[in-house]
């Protein structure tokens, strides 16, 4: 039984909620449970509190409608909002405590026509470690990532959906850097928010609404003397621009940009009216990334996936095959996954790639060529984790899309 449900429990028929108490315990029971968000939203007959478990909603406890502009004016005084503000959105910060278990916590609220939704960003600043050796990555995908951040120029892009860590892959990298070359290298980010503040790094944070924009931001920056610049997101031409120019002329510059594909991150450069000669010369590498769930090691059973998922297993692997998956356990939450960790597929750019890029060839046939110069896509790496019991075929299959495979 967790926190919340003992609380309402002990509560006295008649008597009222201490919401105070209630709100603390929906954040400890979350971050016990090790869930990045928390989605309170009223619903038809109840208040619905979902906990984000390794990338998927599940159900924490359903609390009493009346309830939803209580719990929504005490998160609002925590992160220091407008409380008597219901229609419109606002968004705020909360100081890590110890009353709710130590962790930091992001609020966005949102009017909807049955009350306003509050979503939770969780961060446990105790928790956080952004060592390259723990992100997941495979050995192959791992060395080649390294490599790339040796050389002392060009534009090393990550992509993926939200929430598939990519900032956790870029502070892991900057991290890299500073513990390689210590005091002797200069290191400078714009984000949008700052996420974690890293040591030995000059971190900056966009602010919009005083005229502090990305683009700004950077042209300022190229003449602070950087060697490694970090871009929080590539979201508009000029600041592609920036951040290609400043790959060609002597920077190792690391940013994220929104793609449909680790190869369509030309296509979508190129909608930007950047020239492909331009890209061609300044893109060193794309890290595409996800995030799966992998088996939990208390309930993981051998187990034979239905016929119809069989098929993608090429037959000569299955001799040698470990296929496992979790029946779900008291630990998992009865999900029978227990963490998530990083599937790859990373672009490394090379003669025969810059030749492509140049020739604007199509997303898809550009990752052919990719493909044959030695790119293990996202799906063969995920089918290796699967084959060696680390995950099921179902998971890989519910993160990629069905043209990944």
């Amino acid at each position: 039984m967790n926190e919340t449900t003992r609380f309402l429990q002990s509560v006295a028929e008649g008597q009222d909620i201490e919401v105070g108490r209630l709100v603390n315990c929906l954040i400890l029971d979350a971050a016990r449970a090790g869930a990045s968000d928390i989605h309170i939203e009223p619903w038809e007959s109840s208040v619905a509190v979902r906990i984000r478990l390794s990338g998927v909603l599940v159900e924490l406890v359903h609390l009493p409608l009346d309830l939803i502009d209580k719990v929504a004016g005490r998160l609002k005084i925590m992160a220091s909002l407008v409380s008597y503000q219901n229609d419109l959105p606002q968004e705020g910060h909360v100081p890590a405590s110890e009353e709710f278990g130590g962790v930091e916590l992001r609020i966005s609220v949102f009017p909807t026509v049955r009350g306003e939704k509050i979503v939770i960003r969780i961060f446990d600043p105790r928790n956080r470690s952004f060592d390259m050796a723990t992100l997941g990555f495979e050995p192959e995908t791992l060395r080649a990532f390294i490599r790339l951040l040796s050389r002392p120029n060009g534009l090393l892009l990550l992509t993926g959906p939200t929430g598939c860590g990519k900032t956790t892959a870029i502070y892991s990298a900057l991290n890299h850097l500073v513990d390689r070359h210590g005091p002797t290298i200069s290191i400078s980010t714009v984000e949008d928010p700052v996420e974690f503040n890293l040591a030995m790094v000059s971190q900056a944070q966009v602010r919009p609404a005083r005229e502090f924009t990305y683009p700004i931001a950077l042209r300022s920056l190229m003449r602070q003397d950087p060697q490694v610049i970090m871009i929080g997101e590539i979201r508009d031409p000029e600041t592609a621009n920036i951040a290609v120019q400043a790959g060609l002329t002597g920077h190792l510059v690391i940013s994220t940009i929104h793609a449909g594909s680790t190869c369509g991150v030309f296509a979508r450069l190129i909608n930007m009216e950047l020239e492909p000669f331009l890209l061609a010369s300044a893109i060193s590498g794309v890290l595409g990334l996800r995030l799966i769930r992998t088996n939990c090691p208390d309930c993981s059973v051998p187990y034979q996936p239905e016929p119809s998922l069989m098929k993608y297993f090429p037959a000569e692997t299955l001799t040698s095959a470990d296929l496992r998956h979790g029946e779900g356990c008291e630990r998992c939450l009865d999900t029978g996954y227990s963490s998530r960790t990083a599937l790859t597929e990373l672009l490394e750019v090379d003669e025969v790639l810059r030749e492509a890029i140049l020739e604007k060839m199509p997303t898809r046939a550009l990752q052919q060529v990719a493909i044959q110069q030695g790119m293990q896509t996202f799906w063969q790496n995920g089918l290796r984790r699967v084959l060696r019991g680390e995950t099921t075929i179902e998971e890989i299959m519910r993160v990629l899309a069905a043209d990944a495979f």
